[in-house]
């Protein structure tokens, strides 16, 4: 092999160069605190931080979307908290109308207040979040979801607006007017009773319940009933067709339930002979067109007797089931955000397990670093006096 001069001194300056560069990029990774700067670092180190990464931005905008959910979620239950009071005031008023002391001058002073009431409860129902977009419209964010124009009409959509809180949690961020004020069922949820406008007597329907329907197979089967009063203390259940399916006795001094099928419906007052209740499967009501027929049921003059206690009881009833629906809504609207509040802190622990494995991937060791560095600027030393010696000297001075 020959060896001359000049590959000597190649091989010299080869040396510094790639000692320069090892020491070049150890002070880069001491002046970023990282030990990868560039893939060509460590190929497979730097596609594992870019996974992390990835993990670690995903992470944050779920802890964003959270926040945005909470936000609307949080308006939301505030405005249902606003609902509730005016509907709690609303029922306060009601059981005022129905005490046998008022006159039609007083009731009608308590129809007057729930005008403005039933106004307050539009405003709640069309109510906005922070960015301008309504709460109760479903999608349809940009239209007020309730409009006021020969009674109240629901103009939203059935949607619900869904985040994503983590890896395959999609939360809903609101909930649809429809479901909320519009589609609440009458009576006690299941049927309604309803006295006939024929009737004479004094008798009167209270509360109405279903006992255990599942337990007996001939209980109630929604079918349309009525409950007839063939004397003052006497009464049978009809069918639809007239047919009889039951019959009793009634005492109209102390009232009393009358059951059949499962159902059963209280009653106080003195019947006529002929007078009539009818039975059918609840309907779907909105909360406005409650609060309209409670306020034309006030309105009506020489109020007082068995007419107006039985349309009192009927909006009762039907009211009671609008202030159970904004309470249930509201226990989902809180069953959501501590959904949310849970996810975050898992979030927050996912977040501090990526950070600590990107960290073991692409952070510099200092300690081994400093000691690098000092072993290779001797070896840089080292090969820069090499080089001044084999510079000065040529391949001849070593032939004599």
């Amino acid at each position: 092999m020959r060896v001359s001069t000049s590959w000597m001194q190649q091989q010299s300056v080869g040396s510094m160069i790639d000692r320069q560069g090892d020491l070049s990029n150890l002070n880069m990774q001491l002046s970023t605190g990282k030990r990868i700067n560039q893939p060509s670092d460590d190929p497979v180190g730097a596609a594992r931080a870019l996974d992390f990464s990835h993990l670690t931005a995903d992470t944050a905008q779920y802890q964003r979307n959270i926040g945005t959910a909470n936000a609307r979620l949080g308006l939301e239950d505030q405005s249902l908290a606003n609902v509730s009071g005016v509907l709690g005031r609303v029922r306060t008023l009601l059981l005022q109308a129905a005490n046998g002391t008022q006159t039609d001058g007083t009731r009608g002073d308590i129809a007057a207040e729930m005008v403005q009431l039933r106004q307050q409860l539009l405003g709640q129902a069309n109510s906005k979040d922070g960015q301008g977009d309504y709460i109760f419209a479903g999608n349809r964010t940009g239209t007020a979801p309730f409009a006021s124009q020969n009674g109240v009409s629901y103009v939203g959509d059935d949607g619900q607006r869904m985040v994503a809180a983590g890896p395959g949690l999609q939360v809903a961020t609101g909930d649809p007017g429809s479901t909320v004020f519009a589609d609440i069922p009458t009576g006690n949820g299941t049927f309604a009773v309803s006295a006939a406008a024929a009737n004479t007597g004094g008798a009167v329907a209270g509360a109405s319940s279903v006992s255990n329907p599942n337990a007996n197979p001939s209980a109630w089967g929604g079918g349309s009933y009525r409950i007839v009063f063939t004397a003052a203390n006497a009464y049978e259940v009809r069918d639809g067709a007239g047919t009889v399916l039951d019959s009793g006795s009634y005492d109209a001094t102390i009232g009393g339930s009358i059951n059949f099928r499962g159902a059963q419906v209280a009653f106080s007052g003195k019947p006529n002979a002929g007078d009539s209740f009818a039975l059918g499967a609840s309907a779907r009501q909105d909360v406005f067109t409650t609060l309209d027929k409670i306020i034309t049921t006030l309105r009506q003059p020489n109020g007082g007797g068995a007419d107006m206690q039985n349309s009192i009881n009927t909006q009762f009833a039907n009211l009671d089931q609008a202030i159970d629906n904004i309470t249930r809504t509201r226990g989902m609207v809180g069953a959501r955000m501590n959904a949310l509040d849970q996810q975050s802190g898992l979030n927050d622990d996912l977040t501090l397990q990526y950070k600590s494995a990107l960290s073991g991937v692409q952070d510099l060791n200092y300690y081994d670093a400093i000691s690098q560095l000092t072993a290779r600027t001797t070896a840089l030393q080292a090969a820069q006096q090499t080089f001044t010696r084999i510079q000065g000297s040529k391949l001849f001075d070593y032939l004599r």
